[in-house]
Parts: C-alpha cells; structure tokens; sequence
C-alpha cells in the first residue's frame, strides 16, 4: 500500500510540473529562511554554555541607587576577587579579568593586539582547551603568556611557540607558557593572548588592590557543587557595604555565565532584559515565515482540488476510507517537505556566507553531527503535517455521489477557507512591512541626532610607547606640516564612555547628591576646537596658558542642571575625606551636551571634562580640509613613526566609530527588511495560486460576459477587486497588532519615536499594489481567453 501511495504522489507531482515548482520552491524558501534564523538563534542561545563547569560559573554583579533608580553593572572593584576567596565557603575558585591592548611583538613582527590581565585561575574556571602547555600552570608565573592559535601564528608562523619569547608593550618580555585553540564562536570572551594579573601590579594599573570603590574590572565565580546562588547572593550582599567601612552603599550579586550574554540590561537593578529581545524577535519571524510557507502549501494544494476530486470519489466507491487518504495525502505533504527541505540545506547553504556578513557571525551548518539530522527529520515531519493537514482533510471530505455527478463545487465555502488564510498571510506580511519601516524610522532619527561636537574629519590615535613623551612634538608636528588644524590629548575617545564615578560635594550639595554618578572625561588643552563642541559659558582648559588647568574642569548642561548651580564657573567640588585624600577641581567652562554614550538615550548623562592630572591617553586631532583625507593621514603616520618608531600608526575616524553604535538596530532592520521581502514573496504565491482558482472557477462565467460584450478592463476589475478588500482586511487586523509590537520595542529607547500615520498608510498602499500585482495576471490572462472554450460544453 505504501509502494501504491508513493507512485502516486510521484505521478502527481510529475503530471503537475509547473504545480509542483511553485510548491516545493514557496515551501524551500520559507524552510530555508526559518533555518537561517534558527541557525543564528541557536547560536545566540548557545553562549557561554559550552565550559565544562559552566552550571557553576557566575559573573559578578552591582547594583546601586543613583538619582532615586536602581542600576546593576558588572564591574567590580579588586579586592572582591580574594575577598570571595578567602571568607566565603561557597566558593571553589575565582579570578579577576579585563581587557587591554598592547604592542605585541616578535623580531621584526609587530601586532596591537587585544590581550587580557587575570588571574593564573582562569583558565581552570573556563577550561578553554589547549593546543599545548598546562592550564594550571602557565600564568602561575610572573612572566608566562598564553597565546591563541591564531595570534601564535601571526607572531611565530608555522614554528612551534611554546618557550618563545614575546615582547609585550615593547619593554616586557614574557615567555610562551601556553597556547589555546581558537576560542569558541559562542564565547563572550575576546582575545588573542593572556597575561598574570601581577604584571598589571607592576606596571602600576593596579596601585591600589584595597580600594572598594574602584570598579574597573570583571569577577567570576566558581560556586562548589551543590552551592545555592541564592544563599550565596544573600551572603554576599554587603560585601562592599561592610569592607568599605559605610564609605559605599553598593550591593553585590551573581549572575550565571550562561545568561550574561542574553540577559546584560539592567531595569530597575534587574537583569531582565538585552540580547534576548532580539532573539526572541526573530524567533518569531521566523515562525512567522514557516507559517506562511505552510499556509502557502495549503493554498496551492486546495487550489487544484478539482484535480483530484474523482480520484476521491473514485476510490471512495472502491472501499477506500478517509482515514487511508487522509493519511495518504498527509504522505504527499511529507514527501513534498522532504523535497522542500533538500533545497532548503541547499540554498541556505549558499546563502550561509552572505548571511554570515549581514549577521557578523561565522555560522555553519554541521552536516556530521547527528543531531542536525535528527532535527532535520522532526523539522520535514513538523512542516508536512503543518501545512498537509488542512488539504488532507478538506480533499478526503468530498462526497463520491456528487465528485461523480460534477455537482460537489461549493465555490463560496470552498473559498471562504482560502480566503482566511490568505487574510493571515498577507496580515504577517504587513506586520513586517510595518515594523520594518519603524525600525529604519528610529535609527535614521537616531542618527540625524546632533552629537553635539563634529565629527567630520575627527581623527584619534592611542598614546603607546613613546608617543606619550613625545607627545608635544607630535602635536607641534601634525600642526606644522599642516596634517592637522586642532590636536588635544584626552583620557578616551570621544565616542566611547570609559570611566564615571559618584561621591562629589559641591557648594550646597546634600548627602543625597553624592550618589549622582558623573561620567569622567580628561583632556589637556584645545578640546573644544578639536572637537567642535560648543562652549556656553567660561572657557576651555588650557594647560599652556593656565598651568593650574591640571586641576580645571569644563561641566556639560546636564551636570549644571544636576548640582543645581545657576553659574558655577569659578566653583570648586572635589570628593573624599579632607583627612585622608582629596581630589579638588575648579570650573572653568561650560559645554553643551554631547553624546558620549548611545544616541538612543533621551538624557545626556552629567559629565566632568577634567585637566591633565586625570590620565591622558588618546591623542585626538582635526584634520585639515585644505588637504585630501589621504593626504592628510600620510603626513600623520610619518610623524608617529618618527616619533614613536616601535608602535604601528593607527588612525580611527570618529565618524565611523559612531557609526558602529548603530550597528546592532541596523542589522535587526536590513534582517526584518530581508525576511519581510521573503515572506510577501511567499506570501504573493499563496494569492497567485487563489488567484488561478477563482479564475479557473469563473471561466464560463467570463465567457458570458465577453460574450455580452464586456471588455478585458471590466473583467480584469471584476477578478482583481476580489482580492483587494481581503488585503485590506489583513491589513486592519495587522495594523494594531504591529503599533503595539513596536511600541514595545520603541520603548528601549529614550530617544524615540512617535509612531505617525504616514507609516500605516505606506504599507498599507505597499500591500495592496503587490496583491493587486500579483492577481492581475491571472485576471487579465483568464479575461484574455477564448469564450469558446469555456462554453463549449454548455
């Protein structure tokens, strides 16, 4: 019987090539999308859960009040890590981290690469594997350094660098002491080369190992087994609180290593949000495709009916019960997936590389891991009986007396079916369409933003080796050769938020007003005409003319608006104990706000621009627009190579750093622009298929009215207009649906939106110039034919 019904479906689908095309194709396409986005979810997911403890392994976490709001961060201050190791029975092992970049080099080899300074215990916590050496054992010394696979073949190439010697920063040599495969593409961490912790002691970026209140680094955790995370948070939460003598009110609590990829976003001191909005997003398109790929199936499948009507009626008169046909076409609809998904692995494979790029991923599909296939047949098994249910049951239905007689046609109920599923296909359509038009209305408003500074023409470099002493011929230079219009040294660059800090008094501040967090800022001279920030009142710092600006700062509005002052220049505000240390500064200037941090926040956070005794780092510069960008950059990296001949000149342009803070919203709108396309494609197949069915249904009555002199106008309109009101039906239902989804998602951001008609009126016309597209030619072909056919047997 299985053999009878397989030639079957193989006739059928050879005897309706063109049928047959249009089905498996619509269904391939929506498989593979699905598969795409289930590849990239699966991956998301994935992060962080592949370490052998991982189950065990925790992130540490603040949480604090500043401004009446609770906030979480992951940064910790040093003391923590040993703290938790020494005091607290729950803890098996734990290890500070944070990243740097350095100079590394090897004879002639130089690379600025992305390192990190931790603890000889990371790599037991995190167990990356390794190439060769112990992981117990190679940052245990002071001078071990643990490469990558990929950077130890940039420096050593195909010779064995276990034992070699690399030059870190240009003045530390460390010896090979392990080397690491190529990390995981779902790991959080990022870098090409580890160095023990001590050497950050050394070189004095760790002074102080005793200070509570210097958050600057990362703590993780590995909990014993059988250890509660939530007795050890309660254990935990004063920490700081009671180490610091009172001086800090800030909480600590753990966060598993397996959520932090997904859940990084503090509300209201909660991690309950981040990555996984967009995950769970395109989940949902996702579902949304396959849907409509099934609906698509089903369309088609219903459409031909007729077709297949008197081998219903014929084998009913036979004996055949509907549950063996019912089985029988629900085997058709398998074996159509099957087919589908075989095209499916082969054009998302295709497409893998180009998707991998829109994604900034590196993704693959694993052909020998069993699991794939074992997904792969739940997956054909899913969408077969998904989208063969509905034409298995209406086609096994048919009466045999009436399939017989030609008298089983029922054109309104028969429709009415069709008629809603293309209601829902076309009403996931336009949520795209929708949503995807507000996702590009919210970025292009968030980049048309004024910054606040200019960033045309900003260049920055950082301050390695010698380029810090010589920082004043560099300057002197770039201004001379005519490189450069404006240089200023600052502690980070102008597009990224480095350090911020709380516990500042000022004339007439409160209690209350130490726990207003300031965002740190440096710089030495001339960052207002560098930067092309807008001064309001006061001037900039300037050490050259003012050699007591080490000690100057310039406000920006929102920190006036925060200490409450009408005029502060001339103030001075500091922080710490008089007894102890103090930190004193005297306002100069103000700015007008500029945006350090996302330009989708609604407020600009308060900031203090201070002297040269807050550290300097990066040298930014303006370069001249009498000369071409290349020119200009020319000249530039002579100079750094004389005066700092060790270390490769790297210009970053600030404009295209901000840039990048887009970078995320625009991959989730060319992605929901991409899948909105595909899924009015498929969609357009399921109205196409509808389309040839109310055509082929209505041919005798298009020959009487050719006949009575109609023309192929007024019947093009009579066939096409059926089609228009369902659109506009969907698009009814799509419309509220779609408003409340992205004002969801509009609701992340401070700086918004507001959602305006314009954009429910565009795709609605969108939709309906596509549906009225794709039925046109079906009726003008149907208006076109030979009214003698069609009345011939009449």
């Amino acid at each position: 019987m299985f053999q009878n019904y397989l030639k079957i479906a193989i006739r059928n689908l050879l005897r309706n090539k063109s049928f047959s095309a249009i089905n498996i194709s619509g269904l391939a396409i929506g498989m593979a999308s699905a598969l795409l986005i289930l590849l990239w979810i699966q991956n998301e997911l994935s992060y962080d859960r592949t370490y052998p403890k991982t189950d065990r392994l925790y992130i540490m976490y603040n949480r604090d009040k500043f401004e009446g709001k609770l906030w979480a961060w992951n940064n910790t201050p040093s003391p923590l890590a040993t703290t938790l190791k020494n005091d607290y029975a729950a803890v098996e092992d734990v290890a500070r981290y944070f990243n740097v970049t350095f100079l590394t080099s090897v004879g002639e080899t130089r690379i600025n690469s992305r390192g990190a300074f931790c603890d000889s215990s990371f790599l037991r916590l995190f167990q990356f594997p390794m190439l060769a050496g112990n992981a117990d054992q190679a940052l245990a010394g002071p001078k071990g350094i643990v490469l990558t696979e990929p950077m130890a073949k940039k420096l050593f190439g195909a010779q064995d660098a276990m034992g070699k010697t690399v030059r870190i920063d240009s003045n530390a040599d460390f010896t090979v002491t392990g080397i690491l495969k190529d990390l995981p593409p779902n790991t959080s961490f990022s870098f090409d080369y580890l160095v023990p912790f001590s050497f950050a002691v050394s070189i004095g970026w760790e002074k102080d190992q005793s200070n509570w209140g210097n958050n600057h680094l990362y703590t993780y955790v590995l909990l014993k087994p059988n250890a509660s995370q939530a007795a050890f948070d309660q254990q935990v939460k004063r920490i700081t609180i009671d180490h610091s003598k009172g001086n800090e009110t800030t909480e600590v609590f753990t966060q598993p290593m397996s959520r932090n990829h997904l859940y990084a976003t503090s509300d209201n001191g909660k991690l309950v949000g981040g990555r996984i909005k967009t995950v769970r997003l395109f989940g949902v398109i996702a579902g949304f495709i396959l849907l409509i790929a099934c609906i698509n199936f089903m369309n088609l499948s219903t459409a031909r009916s007729e077709k297949r009507a008197r081998e219903v009626g014929v084998r009913k008169v036979v004996g055949a019960y509907r549950g063996f046909l019912i089985a029988q076409f629900i085997g058709e609809s398998i074996l159509i997936a099957g087919l589908a998904f075989i095209f499916a692995i082969a054009l998302a494979s295709l497409t893998l590389e180009s998707f991998n790029l829109l994604v900034g991923k590196h993704l693959a599909i694993d052909y020998s891991n069993p699991t794939l296939w074992i997904f792969a047949l739940g997956f054909i098994l899913f969408t077969g009986l998904l989208a063969g249910s509905y034409p298995a049951f209406y086609l096994s239905s048919f009466q045999p007396v009436k399939v017989l007689k030609g008298t089983f046609k029922k054109v309104d109920a028969l429709v009415s079916t069709r008629k809603v599923l293309v209601v829902l296909q076309f009403t996931f359509a336009i949520i795209l369409i929708i949503s995807t038009l507000i996702i590009q209305q919210q970025i292009q408003y968030a980049q048309d933003r004024d910054a606040g500074y200019d960033r045309h023409n900003l260049v920055y470099t950082f301050t390695q080796g010698d380029a810090t002493k010589n920082y004043e011929l560099i300057k002197s230079e770039l201004l001379r050769s005519g490189a450069a219009i404006a240089v200023t040294k600052t502690s980070g660059p102008i597009t990224q938020h480095w350090s911020d800090g709380w516990g500042y008094d000022w004339p007439g501040s409160t209690e209350a007003d130490k726990k207003t967090d300031f965002i740190a800022f440096g710089e030495d001279a001339g960052f207002v005409k560098t930067m092309g920030a807008k001064l309001i009142g006061g001037r900039d710092v300037d050490i050259y003319k003012y050699p007591t600006d080490s000690t100057a700062v310039l406000l920006n509005e929102a920190a006036v608006k925060a200490m409450h002052i009408k005029n502060p220049i001339g103030m001075t505000f500091g922080r710490g104990d008089r007894d102890k240390y103090r930190e004193d500064w005297h306002v100069v200037g103000v700015i007008k706000d500029f945006i350090l941090e996302s330009p989708y926040a609604e407020h600009i956070a308060p900031m203090i621009i201070a002297g040269p005794k807050y550290f300097c780092q990066v040298i930014h510069f303006k370069l001249n627009p009498a000369n071409s960008i290349s020119t200009n950059i020319a000249k530039a990296e002579k100079i750094f190579k004389q005066y700092n001949p060790k270390y490769p000149f790297e210009a970053i342009f600030t404009d295209e750093a901000y840039a990048r803070k887009f970078k995320e919203e625009q991959q989730v709108g060319t992605l929901s622009a991409l899948f909105a396309g595909l899924t009015i494609f498929i969609s357009c197949l399921g109205l196409f298929a509808l389309a040839a069915y109310m055509a082929e249904n209505r041919l005798r009555e298009i020959g009487v009215r050719k006949v009575l002199g109609a023309s192929v106008t007024s019947i093009t309109t009579l066939l096409a207009k059926d089609f228009v009101w369902l659109v506009g039906i969907s698009f009814v239902i799509a419309a509220p649906i779609a408003w409340y989804a992205m004002e969801k998602w509009l609701d992340g951001y401070g700086y918004r939106i507001s959602i305006g008609w314009s954009v429910f009126a565009l795709s609605g016309i969108l939709a309906m110039i596509i549906a009225v597209a794709t039925v046109s030619y079906q009726a003008i072909r149907a208006a076109l034919s030979n009214p003698v056919k069609s009345l011939r047997s009449e």
